[in-house]
């Protein structure tokens, strides 16, 4: 697992093309995002308030939008915590891999738009906190 803080996290604003049948926003691998986009998908129909994530990556990086409503993210790197509230469609949260990640405060109708540097891999997860912890303190 690569070593990466809490402020390696960042927000990013996306480009808005403005027009007044509506806005759009596009992301284009390595010039928006900071790697190329290997997978897309998208949460919905969440139940205002709820959790969802709870889990890092040893390998991937994540991308995440609030395409509608808000949410936050609670970050972790072992040692710090943060907290990023994202509600608007053209503003990202860029997560680099061993960053434990938990979306939470679900606005209800939300949807989070997530994209990822890497295909889905069940190895590269850890889902135990207990376990990111070890992982976390045998790197130092």
């Amino acid at each position: 697992m690569k070593k990466h803080t809490v402020n390696d996290c960042n927000i990013i604003k996306l480009p808005k093309h403005k027009n007044r049948a509506g806005n759009i926003s596009v992301y284009e691998n390595n010039l928006d995002l900071p790697f190329d986009v290997k997978r897309v998908f998208y949460i919905y129909d969440i139940p205002g308030g709820a959790d969802r994530g709870a889990h890092a990556h040893k390998e991937c990086h994540q991308f995440l939008v609030a395409a509608s409503g808000s949410f936050e993210v609670e970050l972790d790197d072992g040692y710090n915590k943060s907290r990023i509230q994202l509600k608007h469609p053209d503003v990202g949260l860029h997560i680099p891999s061993g960053i434990w990640a938990a979306e939470v405060n679900f606005s209800s109708g939300a949807i989070c738009l997530v994209l990822t540097s890497h295909k889905y891999e069940e190895s590269d997860y850890i889902r135990d906190y207990t376990n990111f912890i070890k992982n976390v303190l045998n790197e130092n």
